[in-house]
């Protein structure tokens, strides 16, 4: 790798009652007046300290040499550094892999200022998501959200992280969802917010208002005229990569063998109906199935797919060597097909891989 009370006077709207002038009525007698309960309302008290202070001790600072940096007598100050959120109480942290990519000798710092160094670190470069582990008890776990499916554009959302300097560890920022499953230079779809997010916000939480880690913060447009367009990793994509992570200590991906081509009206972000073309079959698999160069790809199992962040998104419940039925159409006719699923790397984007060079900027 951004909060609403009573307005109005309620004597101007009661004045012919409340004033000297106007009617006396039954509540008067006695000298005892009708008290209006919005005068006396207490204002709703803003629930965002209380969850940042929640949160917090589970948001990490992690802090090391960059390889490559030059030697010389300024070279302690050569570092660079990140956030992470801890997942389990005995020192498993979820990051970045673009934070945790060529770091050397990090140093985690949790929010109570104690140390730790690294003693496990597992990448998956193709989701942008790292597990990493310290040698520490009894820590506090952030707890994630089950499903990304009952957020709403509109809804304020909090950033906590590392932004710029590591000292500023724990710096906490007020947004909204700006948008839903959007698919930016990822194999995966992502969170969109307003949330300000700065170099070394990358690897902490975007969290909700009932407390829970959304996603995980890791990229955002950075240009001139560009404000406020940050992305992150939902839930259940973090779930999912660090479930296989812990269990493997790499991500089992399942395979197509092919590879595919997306329309044009999915390249420029068109809504459309237009299946994916075959432009190379890769695996004996895919050669078995009767899959050839030039068929077109409409669904999986039923499912209609148009883009390569959808195939993706859907292999998310498959695991390598399930048999899929894929609908296609080759030489002008509707075909199924049955494909024993291979283990790969998933479907990525030629040019979203090779990304939009000055117009973003990884945080």
């Amino acid at each position: 790798m951004i909060l609403s009370g009573f307005t109005g006077s309620p004597l101007s709207a009661f004045g012919a009652v409340y004033g000297g002038t106007g009617p006396v009525t039954a509540g008067q007698i006695g000298g005892v007046k009708p008290v209006n309960k919005e005068q006396t309302a207490k204002p709703a008290v803003d629930p965002v300290p209380q969850i940042i202070r929640a949160v917090s001790p589970s948001v990490v600072g992690i802090i090391g040499k960059a390889s490559g940096d030059p030697v010389g007598p300024d070279d302690r100050y050569n570092l660079t550094h990140g956030s992470g959120i801890i997942v389990k109480a005995d020192g498993w942290i979820i990051t970045n892999a673009h934070v945790m990519e060529g770091l050397q000798n990090a140093v985690v710092v949790t929010s109570d200022g104690k140390s730790y160094n690294i003693t496990d670190t597992y990448l998956d470069e193709v989701s942008d998501l790292a597990l990493i582990k310290i040698t520490a008890k009894s820590l506090k776990p952030a707890k994630f959200a089950a499903s990304p499916a009952g957020i709403q554009v509109g809804e304020k959302v909090i950033a906590i992280g590392t932004p710029i300097s590591f000292s500023l560890r724990n710096s906490a920022t007020v947004g909204v969802i700006s948008g839903l499953n959007r698919s930016v230079d990822a194999a995966y779809r992502l969170i969109q917010s307003d949330t300000a997010i700065n170099p070394g916000n990358s690897g902490g939480p975007l969290i909700s208002m009932k407390g829970e880690v959304l996603g995980v913060n890791s990229l955002k447009y950075a240009a001139v005229g560009v404000e406020n367009m940050g992305f992150s990793i939902p839930a259940d994509t973090v779930q999912y990569i660090m479930n296989q992570l812990l269990k493997y200590g790499e991500v089992r991906r399942p395979s197509l063998g092919v590879e595919l081509e997306e329309s044009w009206p999915v390249i420029v972000g068109l809504p459309t109906e237009e299946p994916l073309t075959v432009t190379k079959v890769v695996t004996a698999e895919a050669r078995k199935a009767g899959i050839a160069e030039g068929d077109v790809l409409y669904a999986i199992d039923g499912h209609r797919v148009t883009s390569l962040v959808d195939i993706n998104e859907w292999f998310k419940q498959y695991k390598p060597g399930a048999v899929v039925k894929l609908l296609m159409q080759s030489d002008g006719d509707i075909v199924a097909r049955s494909l024993v699923l291979g283990q790969g790397d998933p479907l990525v984007n030629a040019e979203e891989a090779e990304g939009d060079g000055d117009d973003q900027a990884e945080e």
